[in-house]
């Protein structure tokens, strides 16, 4: 903190008697105040778990530190007023406090340094002046709390001996959400620990009270996720990437804009205070492969950004290589550059809902043309066909057509189409044949998913370059087996190598033949970024279909009048509905990932049954990811990630929808930890929101950021997003371990047993969620049960108000559009954290 002058003392004798007599310096390490200090402006707020969790405010005034504790910390949103129960004044050295105050002495817990800065008074507010008439107006610089903030006393009622005040945000540009704050931000600003952490003395992860130095990081537990509106320079975590439809032409008219389609690795950069990170299109963090282009994007203007683009290497002619990528990432990363096409966020502000050409002019306002390897994605409006035949005549791989007014959805939404001039995609590598020289191979084997399980589809014996050839075999010669993966014909796979299915192989190709294999293909390269459960085979829709815009899925809904909701007499047609108006918001959380359909032909009251599988009835828009079972053989799993995929499975009788943990392009990985709390019979709904209240709090001090959801049914799901890295063993030993210790912790309130006879009176800590094959929910999914409540992803502030888990149903369609584009929710369950140690 700074310090301007010689500490001044109040009007008190010492106006830390009242300090100093309720603690014993000699079994606390905190500060006694017995050295003299100088005073400046600066201010701290301490997390403190001592009785109950709450945060002390800490201002800086005439040589002490005038102290407030705020019982659920402080909030950014101006409608949330905080009680600030007045303290004693503190020492100015207390501001540098962080560690353990022992038990059985006052304020016995741990104490965090959660945020510090400095303080300005409002002209014509002079603290001095208005603090002892009640009220304090007062702009700070801090970390985490910015802008504006009032704070001011209540009159007192009946026989209260504590000063009880008010602690609220001014509406200005550091305004934002209930839980942007102390729902995200979950680690000291000095020493980088959690909770749980300074409780158990660990060393400190950096060192000193500034800002940290500007760096290139990983992901960790203990790094925040966000809302809508955060405070400016908090880092954006990974968010689900928009998806383009293959199409047969480019579509007309004024209303698209056209790009060059790169051939180069989909990638996310995001900066916030001096810190960068690289994500893939499935979440996996790249930081480290992408090290030049988060330091050229950590050295923008913004004080953060969430931008999307391509990581490509551009060859002398200016086509983009795939190959030459590859090649780049193995010897000379710094020659990778990336194209940047669409802006996702802008110093704490979320950009999605705006309409793609101002997100475009947004980026190029940030960054120009040119930002060291950073390149803005110029485009034309209209005449994509000519633009599509130019690139075909230069040798380029297509075009990227985009609504110019459409938001980003994050999902495959319609809006985004590709034409390609050049068949290509990904394939499996299942085995080569070997080469008639002593070393190396003579061509791949090459298979794809379809209808669950993987089919030959040919093989590539161009494209390789020497070094190419001895380092695949290198890498496929550890993974060789006897039996074949896939079922081919014996003359053209004669004496084949067969490898277990774990590589994917980027190829180009002319066309098909009429038994499926391909022709002249020839390979382009490995693809690290994408897992074989994931390649299917790619087939261009007529665009018509795909991209008019008043057409959202385009399936034919039959027996639309059906009664399928008995209790208020709806229909499928209302269901079917319902879903096409929210395939948008739901996809991002539901699209890409194994799914098991709980279907009711006859409607909810009839018999219902769960399905996972799939041979193929439910036609194209409902695909199928091939998935190991615990005997080695691969079954067909269903997943969709089109409006059309959703509808068509309730055209086939669905009503809820449930997915893995974890997404197609990587089913080994989870990318969320879910927790459902179930309560017994006797309990009532503020037994199960306390219940989450309390997951939420023990989770914070591991570091993990956690986001409720009302199930539509009796229970709150309370759950962590995790940026997937660790595999299913892990997630599910933490989920157990940590349902096991809180259920010992609070055996009246909480079992983490199976049976049902050891429930009574209790809540149910479902771990089981956490483990390969389980599912959980979707958001936004219809339940099937009276009056066809929803899933909904809620706020921790607006759970604390809810008297039911079903308050919404699919008559809320239009309400759930508003609410995922509030401030409060517009990135609901996002958060760059992985697995802590439990």
């Amino acid at each position: 903190m700074a310090r301007s002058t010689t500490a001044k003392k109040t009007s008190d004798a010492d106006s830390l008697a009242r300090y100093r007599a309720k603690r014993d310096f000699a079994r606390t390490a905190e500060p006694s105040g017995a050295t003299e200090q100088t005073s400046g402006n600066g201010f701290v707020v301490q997390k403190h778990a001592a009785t109950r969790l709450h945060y002390d405010f800490r201002l800086e005034l005439d040589g002490v530190l005038v102290s407030w504790a705020v019982t659920r910390g402080p909030s950014v949103n101006p409608d949330d007023k905080r009680l600030a129960v007045r303290t004693e004044d503190h020492p100015l050295d207390y501001a540098r406090f962080e560690g353990t105050i022992p038990k059985g002495e006052y304020g016995g817990g741990t104490v965090m340094l959660w945020d510090n800065g400095t303080w300005e008074s409002i002209p014509g507010k002079d603290p001095r002046q208005t603090l002892p008439e009640g009220h304090l107006h007062v702009i700070l610089h801090g970390r985490r709390m910015r802008g504006e903030w009032i704070l001011f006393r209540l009159k007192p009622r009946g026989k209260e001996k504590a000063e009880n005040w008010i602690l609220r945000k001014v509406n200005d540009a550091f305004a934002g959400g209930s839980d942007d704050l102390v729902g995200i931000h979950l680690t000291s600003v000095d020493t980088d620990r959690t909770m749980d952490e300074i409780a158990a003395g660990a060393a400190a992860k950096r060192a000193g009270s500034g800002a940290p130095s500007p760096k290139i990081s990983k992901g960790k537990a203990s790094v925040s996720g966000r809302t809508r509106k955060m405070p400016k320079g908090t880092l954006p975590p990974f968010q689900p990437v928009q998806l383009a439809a293959l199409v047969d032409n480019v579509p007309p008219g004024d209303r698209w804009l056209h790009e060059l389609k790169y051939d180069g690795y989909r990638t996310l950069l995001a900066t916030g205070g001096g810190e960068g990170r690289a994500y893939t299109r499935s979440g996996l963090d790249w930081s480290d492969r992408f090290s030049h282009l988060i330091a050229d994007a950590v050295g923008l203007t913004a004080t953060s950004a969430l931008i999307d683009g391509e990581a490509v290497v551009t060859l002398p002619d200016g086509r983009t290589s795939f190959q030459a990528l590859q090649a780049a990432l193995k010897g000379d990363p710094s020659a990778i550059q990336y194209f940047a096409f669409d802006l996702l966020e802008l110093d704490g502000e979320d950009l999605t809902q705006r309409p793609l050409i101002e997100r475009k002019e947004l980026l190029h306002a940030l960054m120009g043309e040119v930002h060291g390897r950073l390149r803005y994605s110029d485009h034309i409006i209209g005449k994509g066909e000519k633009l599509f035949d130019s690139f075909c005549g230069a040798g380029l791989e297509g075009v990227i057509s985009k609504r110019v007014d459409a938001k980003y959805s994050g999902s495959r939404s319609g809006s985004w189409v590709k034409t390609k001039c050049i068949r290509r995609q990904e394939f499996v590598i299942v085995g080569w044949t070997p080469s008639d020289k002593q070393r190396g191979f003579r061509s791949l084997l090459l298979g794809v998913n379809e209808d669950g399980k993987l089919r030959y589809a040919g093989k590539v014996g161009t494209g390789f370059t020497g070094d190419e050839i001895e380092r695949l075999m290198g890498i496929m010669a550890p993974l060789e087996q006897k039996t074949a993966p896939v079922e081919a014909p014996r003359a053209a796979v004669r004496g084949a190598h067969w490898i277990k299915p774990k590589l994917v192989a980027e190829i180009a190709y002319i066309e098909f033949t009429d038994e499926g294999v391909l022709r002249h293909p020839s390979y382009l390269g490995l693809r690290e970024d994408k897992k074989p459960e994931a390649v299917v085979l790619e087939k261009p829709a007529k665009v018509a279909l795909v991209a008019t815009p008043t057409v959202t899925s385009g399936v034919r809904i039959s027996n639309r009048e059906r009664i399928i909701f008995p209790e208020g007499k709806l229909s499928k047609g209302q269901l079917a509905d319902y879903y096409e108006a929210v395939a948008d918001i739901m996809l991002p959380w539901a699209g890409s990932r194994p799914i098991s359909l709980v279907r009711c032909p006859q409607g909810r009251a009839k018999k219902c049954f769960f399905q996972k599988h799939d041979a193929g009835t439910f036609g194209d828009d409902v695909r199928h990811v091939g998935i190991l079972e615990k005997d080695g053989h691969e079954e067909p799993y269903l997943f969709v990630d089109t409006p059309a995929g959703l509808l068509t499975c309730v055209q086939m009788g669905t009503i809820e929808f449930h997915g893995w943990g974890a997404r197609i392009e990587d089913v080994e990985k989870a990318d969320r930890l879910v927790f459902d709390l179930d309560p017994d019979e006797g309990l009532a709904f503020s037994d199960v929101v306390s219940a989450a209240l309390h997951l939420q709090d023990t989770l914070a001090q591991m570091g993990l950021v956690t986001f409720p959801m009302v199930t539509g049914g009796k229970g709150v799901h309370v759950i962590a997003p995790l940026t997937p890295s660790a595999e299913w063993p892990e997630i599910k030993d933490f989920a157990h371990r940590f349902a096991m210790a809180l259920a010992q912790a609070e055996p009246d309130r909480f079992t983490a047993a199976l049976a049902k006879a050891r429930r009574t009176g209790k809540i149910f800590i479902d771990y089981l969620r956490n483990q390969r094959g389980a599912t959980a929910v979707m958001p936004y999914s219809a339940r099937s049960r009276e009056h066809a409540p929803i899933a909904v992803p809620v706020t921790w502030e607006e759970l604390r108000s809810l008297d039911t888990a079903s308050r919404w149903h699919i008559g809320d369609a239009e309400a759930m559009l508003q609410r995922a584009a509030s401030k409060d929710l517009q990135h609901w369950g996002r958060a760059d954290q992985i697995l802590p140690d439990l």
